[in-house]
């Protein structure tokens, strides 16, 4: 594939900025009634941000604390841990405010979720790798603020504290005391706010972006969508039975994230139908490829290949890709068809997830179940072998240092 170099990604792109910024005045018409509140301004999510943690984190570059920062909060790892010494007294308040859960949060919901995770959490992982995580490619603004960021440079650190976020908010205690999520999504709201600051420092990203500044209040709920609405499509297409109970409370689990990863409660979801109506208008109309988003894809396919040279290949990531997100979306990306795995997939994926629900005996090849399993077992190794490593979110010192 061709190598995008600044000259290739200004050339593709040069109108790509006006015709994203053409697109940002199309009028916001989903009602806040369908939020969580059920109540809100209305006001269009693509000229809002997060404004109390970017002029905090704003100070703590002015000020030159960056390191001072990372050092007081590598040392915060659980929800109830007190805050450790070190943080500014504005910055402290801040993070010990948006740690406790929104008062709506309902935790007999947050244990359905647990019991939601807990009965696919192998093939939920790979939901977020495949469909979510290669989502992010096609998704023009994300993949242009990875891409010219410091994660640009440092793809699989920047997947491995990804992929943080999905393992805690799975994990049978991730609102709990003990859990980690609510420190992970305070954290990553924190770097939220420090990319806001820094990416409009860059010219690189300024003549492609068509923003002043990156992730908005539209651009987080995108984001939002990739994960848990996407998942849901995607159970929904294999015909996976879910009780209410249990996909309510998986719902419940991310609109909790969203609060805490600092989306206004009135573009929240109130339920799977308002947020299928909100992605209509905010995901799916937006998803197109980019240069950086080809380069990023092509990055997250060579993730596997230090772990297993086979099951978790190029070729399969690939093809996974194509099974999950759809044809044109990988053709966009400039990824091949499988003469071998794409019509396995397409014929024995279903049947495996059902088999693995309860819901059918085994009506496959042995081969092709023990494949499966397989390669969803490495898959989780590849990302649990990061997780089990302690993984600092910290604030980035500057840009992708290959953009200067």
């Amino acid at each position: 594939m061709e190598h995008v170099t600044r000259r290739n990604v200004l050339k593709a792109t040069a109108g790509a900025g006006a015709l994203l910024a053409a697109g940002s005045a199309t009028p916001w018409t989903w009602s806040p009634a369908g939020s969580v509140p059920g109540t809100g301004t209305g006001a269009d999510p693509k000229k809002a941000w997060d404004p109390e943690p970017d002029e905090l984190i704003a100070d703590v570059y002015k000020r030159g604390d960056v390191g001072k920062v990372n050092r007081a909060l590598r040392a915060w790892t659980k929800n109830e841990q007190p805050l450790p010494a070190g943080l500014s007294g504005d910055l402290r308040d801040f993070v010990e405010r948006s740690r406790r859960l929104p008062a709506w949060a309902d935790r007999d919901k947050l244990a359905d979720a647990v019991t939601f995770n807990q009965k696919r959490g192998t093939y939920l992982g790979a939901l977020y790798g495949f469909a979510s995580g290669m989502m992010s490619a096609v998704i023009p603004h994300e993949a242009r603020a990875v891409y010219y960021s410091r994660g640009g440079a440092q793809m699989k650190d920047r997947i491995s504290k990804t992929a943080k976020l999905g393992y805690d908010i799975g994990s049978l205690n991730a609102y709990a005391p003990s859990g980690e999520m609510s420190v992970t999504c305070v954290k990553t709201r924190l770097i939220h706010s420090a990319v806001r600051h820094l990416l409009p420092q860059s010219a690189h990203w300024s003549s492609v972006s068509g923003q002043t500044v990156p992730i908005t209040q539209a651009d987080m709920m995108v984001t939002w969508h990739s994960l848990p609405t996407t998942v849901m499509r995607m159970l929904n297409r294999w015909k996976v039975p879910l009780k209410h109970a249990e996909s309510e409370g998986f719902l419940h689990s991310w609109q909790v994230a969203g609060h805490m990863l600092g989306i206004e409660d009135q573009y929240i979801p109130a339920t799977w139908a308002t947020a299928e109506t909100q992605a209509k208008q905010v995901l799916d109309p937006v998803l197109k490829a980019t240069p950086e988003g080809i380069e990023i894809a092509d990055m997250l396919r060579d993730l596997g290949m230090q772990l297993d040279l086979t099951l978790l290949s190029r070729g399969v990531l690939g093809s996974l890709t194509r099974f999950m997100l759809g044809d044109k979306i990988a053709n966009d990306l400039r990824i091949p068809r499988e003469p071998v795995w794409d019509p396995l997939l397409n014929a024995a994926w279903g049947p495996f997830i059902l088999v693995r629900e309860g819901v059918l005996q085994a009506g496959m090849p042995k081969e092709a179940y023990w494949t499966f399993d397989e390669m969803l077992r490495q898959f989780v190794l590849l990302y649990m072998a990061e997780l089990r490593m302690p993984i600092s979110i910290e604030l980035p010192g500057g840009n992708n240092p290959h953009y200067k």
